[in-house]
């Protein structure tokens, strides 16, 4: 088995091309991974997730404790032959999800006591108990527990729960079982303050992980504040290390972020956008609810090969959303998903040939062009 390491390819300015090997296969880098949270990417198949592209998907500690279980999960074999994905499975800790869905959330050192979402039982989670749960997943890559606050312009809260988190992962790191392939990430956090977020990115390197996230973004600061912070961050990063940006986010954002140095991405936006009626085209989005898709026989994007786009026109698309069909959502979360993946490996393509500003230059270009109104 193969060490958890990540290769840099090739690099063009900040941006780095990378090859992140697992315990369960290879994730080309810069990469986006679907959200599986519950061990689904929602309206996809694992086969129609690996046909997008994706080589890594997500899980969620905080779901699946709650259902079926992670024991349950361990004894039929772990995740990957649960969900049927052979690829590399990331996991995030479930903090995020302990801050933004449970219920009567106590907070102390040593972990969080908070009622489910699900039917108000009470868990605990600690750092040991997360990369335990992670462990009986059998996820590649494991997250430390962190806290996740609210965005705030409180200096001193944020600082406070950024070392609250430093400690965490301190203890995540003892409870982590060492084996070939498998990674344990830190989680930097400090808010939109930049000397924060120098300060736990040492604490971090210090204490010595596998790979890097960022948190605690994309909550509502905006574009150029994440931007920013990305700017003073990344050299703080270990060179060699992957680098993941959390919960991130529109295509413009992976743009953005890809030529600041960041390696890994996920978000719901593609696979939420897709049940809802949004879909993501290189000249902007559209919503295939709007009656101008009524009698529209091309398909979403010309250009695009997914099958929704080989297969239907925009007007059958708008047909299925009217009518509440389950097709019409399964279809426009493939074509997202497609139009992501496809976005990476654009931006591989470019990072190798040092063009990556030429790239994101037309990029722009064509998503400020807007859609094409049918003829």
């Amino acid at each position: 088995m193969s060490e958890f390491a990540l290769e840099i390819l090739a690099s063009d300015g900040a941006a780095r091309r990378g090859r992140l090997q697992t315990a369960h296969g290879s994730m080309e880098t810069p990469a986006f991974m679907p959200v599986g949270t519950a061990g689904t990417v929602k309206a996809m198949t694992a086969d129609a997730v690996a046909a997008t592209g994706a080589q890594m998907v997500l899980g969620n500690t905080y779901h699946l404790m709650l259902r079926p279980g992670a024991e349950t999960i361990q004894r039929l074999g772990g995740l990957h032959e649960f969900m049927n994905w052979p690829g590399p499975i990331l996991t995030d800790s479930g903090g995020f999800q302990v801050m933004s869905l449970s219920k009567l959330r106590t907070m102390t050192e040593d972990g969080v006591t908070f009622q489910s979402h699900i039917d108000g039982a009470s868990h605990t989670l600690t750092p040991e108990s997360s990369v335990e749960i992670q462990r009986l997943l059998d996820a590649d890559v494991t997250m430390v527990l962190d806290e996740c606050p609210a965005m705030s312009d409180d200096k001193d809260a944020i600082a406070k729960s950024m070392e609250l988190t430093h400690r965490w992962a301190e203890r995540s790191k003892q409870a982590f079982a060492l084996r070939p392939g498998y990674g344990l990430f830190g989680i930097v956090q400090g808010g939109v303050f930049d000397d924060l977020r120098e300060q736990s990115a040492a604490a971090l390197t210090g204490i010595g992980f596998d790979g890097y996230a960022v948190g605690g973004l994309a909550i509502g600061e905006g574009q150029e504040v994440m931007f920013g912070v990305l700017d003073g961050l990344v050299s703080h990063l270990p060179e060699g290390a992957p680098r993941y940006l959390m919960g991130v986010g529109t295509p413009a954002d992976l743009v953005g972020a890809v030529a600041r140095g960041i390696d890994m991405f996920d978000c719901v936006m593609p696979t939420r956008s897709g049940r809802t009626g949004k879909g993501f085209t290189a000249r902007g989005s559209i919503n295939i609810r709007n009656a101008r898709h009524t009698e529209d026989a091309r398909p979403i994007d010309e250009a695009c090969t997914c099958p929704a786009c080989t297969g239907h026109s925009r007007a059958y698309l708008h047909h299925l959303f009217k009518a509440d069909e389950i097709l019409g959502p399964m279809l426009l979360t493939w074509h997202n998903l497609h139009y992501y993946q496809s976005l990476m490996a654009g931006l591989r393509v470019a990072i190798e040939a040092g063009a990556l500003q030429e790239f994101s230059n037309e990029f722009h270009a064509r998503q400020a062009l807007g859609d094409i109104e049918p003829a």
